[in-house]
């Protein structure tokens, strides 16, 4: 089965989940829906599409300088791809999420890199299609600083595609709207309860906290857990009100050409 088709999947039973056992009295057409359902279908399918058809040339020009200069098997060790499927998964897990912890937290501590990171913090209400909001600069960030590691461990392609199901999911998971439990699991995975104070507005909680993606292992490991009985009062970031909030405008921020995005979207028709 496809990754969309898993998106498709998944994507329906949290829409149902969260009418089962919301968290908070929320209406599924709330403000920013159709933003989040763009970033749902474009950071899903097509950002992801449009980047491999950008790179896959760029990877064969790589690979070719790299033999050239002799470090190619250096870089393609594939130090993982004997392991059996299972052990390639763990691995895979563990090490790709505490890269991506790394990056996340480098994306709130680089002002330049905070400003493409905003778009997913300009989040105001918390439910599972925000965590397909994201600038689409995060994924050039992840997916340039990830290669490498993917490429000296050689993991299996159903490894990737598995790792790509199985974070989908905890991501719509841990921004879900939802009442829910997971006992001393909350230790080792991310879950609502405490990626929505990653999300609090600094007037309601300390900030540069909760950096797990897939596990919350290494915010606990490293000290920068924070999990309150009760969630914050509101969400976002300073400034949150000057942000843009239609999807141009994100798109192109903080880029030039974001001054001239907003004359357009503001000018009298």
């Amino acid at each position: 089965m496809s990754y969309a088709a898993w998106l498709a999947g998944l994507s329906i039973v949290f829409l149902l989940l969260e009418r089962v056992r919301p968290r908070y009295d929320q209406p599924i057409f709330r403000r920013g829906i159709t933003t989040d359902l763009f970033y749902l279908v474009f950071n899903g399918h097509f950002l992801g599409v449009g980047l491999a058809a950008i790179t896959s040339p760029l990877i064969t020009h790589l690979d070719a300088a790299l033999v050239q200069f002799g470090i190619h098997g250096a870089l393609y060790a594939g130090v993982a791809s004997d392991l059996p499927t299972w052990m390639q998964f763990i691995v895979a897990l563990l090490a790709i999420d505490l890269l991506q912890w790394s990056i996340h937290n480098m994306l709130h501590r680089v002002p330049w890199l905070w400003e493409f990171h905003k778009v997913h913090h300009s989040i105001e209400t918390m439910d599972w299609i925000g965590s397909l909001r994201f600038h689409w600069l995060e994924v050039v960030v992840y997916k340039s600083l990830t290669y490498p590691v993917l490429a000296w461990f050689g993991f299996d392609g159903g490894v990737l595609l598995g790792l790509a199901v199985v974070g989908t999911a905890i991501g719509h998971f841990n921004h879900a709207n939802l009442t829910v439990s997971i006992g001393p699991l909350k230790y080792v995975l991310n879950h609502p309860a405490m990626h929505i104070w990653h999300h609090t507005h600094p007037d309601c909680g300390p900030p540069l906290r909760n950096f797990g993606i897939n596990l919350s292992i290494w915010d606990w490991l490293f000290g920068t857990a924070h999990l309150p009985e009760a969630p914050p009062e509101h969400l976002a970031f300073d400034g949150i009100d000057g942000f843009p909030h239609t999807v141009p405008g994100q798109l192109v921020h903080p880029m030039p050409l974001e001054g001239a995005v907003r004359a357009r979207i503001a000018a009298p028709r």
